[in-house]
């Protein structure tokens, strides 16, 4: 693995460090009015999203939610481990510290990275992959998960979403749950949320410090030909957009050694070195060709390169002849390619889509002979086929997407870009075609 320079240098201003440093004290200062509809918790497709100057996310919010969560585990009997992760969001630190004090002091045993470095943030996929891991063969003491995200959102956002047992987002049923209970709780004060001091959880002994990132790179073999890129000496680009994929690039290439370029490493939470998406602000949106404008400039260096959002589930795939491919045409791509390379995969399989997600798709199912399964948007509708198998691929329109191990077998129940970006490169290794051709060419039954 080698470290690149191409994208260039950016300073970051005082505005932009004042705005740092407020969304932080507003976090902690500003108190939200649980009668104001805009500053109670709201479990959307992907969670629950706020701003700390806008009193939408806060600590109080997080206090309340960690407490739901430790509840709504008690009553489903939900006893095995928490697999906690975070991203690069500036919200995303001091959410997990509250979110720590408050499943210490119920006693739940927690798994979170190293304090320190880079490694201290975790994809989203790698959650998912944790989870599903560590439940392998278990129909007790099941584990369950917390990613500290917004996605792509823009630096000033946080975020936070459950994952049940099940490894994926989890169903409305749970997530409704626990939105009503954290909102009963905010409009008592957060009286009845059992806390620890942020010292006294860390000495915890249900505090674990997890290393995320080597069974998930070990694994990853078993879901994409990683010795086809090895072997094949294409040459890799990668740009991180300032999230939590960094450490798991350099990882990733030298376990495998891929011929691969980071080409900016820059971790910082104003994401001050991104170029501004259509609208002038700053977002990790690796399917947007003014965020990816840096990445595209030098695609001629590379045989393919790819970005990932701040929690790397979302995908973007550049290739010399075509810049940024449209998410839909690799969706498709992607299909076509793995029905007839996965041998082992159900001939009967289903392909999974949200409903705003391209006709293409249907049109690829039907040309493979695959079956297809349209959902409401959001991910979660995808994880029960997804863990039982009948599911081959699952994508939306959105860049994200996961599918299954070479074996058939479940990977992650949750959008996984890191693999996605690596399936582009499988094809194109094993193809030798630029994966825009193969979508001109109709490879994938278009």
């Amino acid at each position: 693995m080698r470290e690149s320079k191409e994208l260039g240098a950016y300073i970051l201003g005082p505005d932009q460090e004042v705005e740092s440093q407020n969304i932080l004290s507003d976090y902690y200062s500003i108190q939200p009015q649980p009668g104001d509809t805009k500053q109670r918790v709201k479990f959307g497709t992907a969670g629950h999203r706020g701003t700390s100057t806008l009193g939408s996310f806060n600590e109080a919010h997080i206090l309340a939610i960690a407490q739901a969560i430790a509840e709504f585990r008690q009553q489903q009997g939900i006893c095995g481990p928490m697999f906690v992760g975070m991203d690069t969001h500036g919200l995303s630190s001091p959410a997990q510290r509250t979110v720590l004090e408050v499943f210490s002091a119920h006693e739940i045993d927690i798994y979170i990275a190293p304090l320190t470095g880079d490694a201290r943030y975790t994809p989203t996929p790698v959650i998912s992959y944790a989870i599903l891991h560590y439940n392998r063969g278990k129909i007790r003491h099941l584990a369950d998960g917390l990613i500290i995200t917004p996605s792509h959102n823009p630096p000033c956002d946080g975020g936070i979403k459950y994952n049940s047992p099940s490894g994926g987002p989890a169903q409305p049923i749970a997530t409704q749950w626990i939105e009503a209970r954290a909102n009963q709780l905010l409009g008592n004060g957060n009286r009845e949320v059992k806390r620890w001091t942020y010292e006294k959880a860390l000495k915890a002994p249900t505090t674990h410090i997890y290393d995320y990132i080597s069974g998930y790179v070990r694994d990853l073999c078993t879901v994409v030909d990683l010795k086809a890129l090895s072997t094949s000496d294409i040459h890799i680009g990668v740009d991180p957009l300032g999230g939590s994929s960094v450490c798991y690039w350099d990882a990733i290439a030298e376990h495998y050694q891929l011929k691969l370029d980071i080409l900016e490493r820059t971790i910082d939470p104003s994401f001050y070195f991104l170029a501004p998406d259509w609208d002038g602000k700053r977002r990790m949106d690796c399917s947007s060709p003014e965020v990816m404008a840096n990445l595209v400039k030098v695609r001629d260096k590379y045989d393919i390169a790819f970005g990932n959002d701040a929690d790397s589930d979302r995908f973007g795939v550049v290739t010399p002849n075509a810049g940024l491919i449209p998410p839909n045409h690799f969706l498709a791509v992607a299909i076509g390619y793995l029905a007839q390379s996965r041998s082992d995969w159900s001939a009967s399989g289903v392909i999974g889509k949200s409903i705003v997600t391209s006709d293409m798709l249907n049109r690829v199912a039907r040309s493979i002979g695959y079956s297809l399964y349209e959902a409401p948007i959001g991910f979660r509708w995808f994880v029960p086929g997804l863990q039982e198998g009948s599911l081959n691929f699952a994508g939306e329109e959105s860049a994200g997407a996961s599918f299954q191990r070479k074996d058939g077998s479940v990977w992650t129940t949750d959008k996984d870009g890191i693999v996605m970006n690596l399936l582009a490169a499988e094809i194109f290794a094993k193809s030798g075609k630029d994966l825009s051709r193969h979508y001109c060419l109709g490879g994938a039954g278009l």
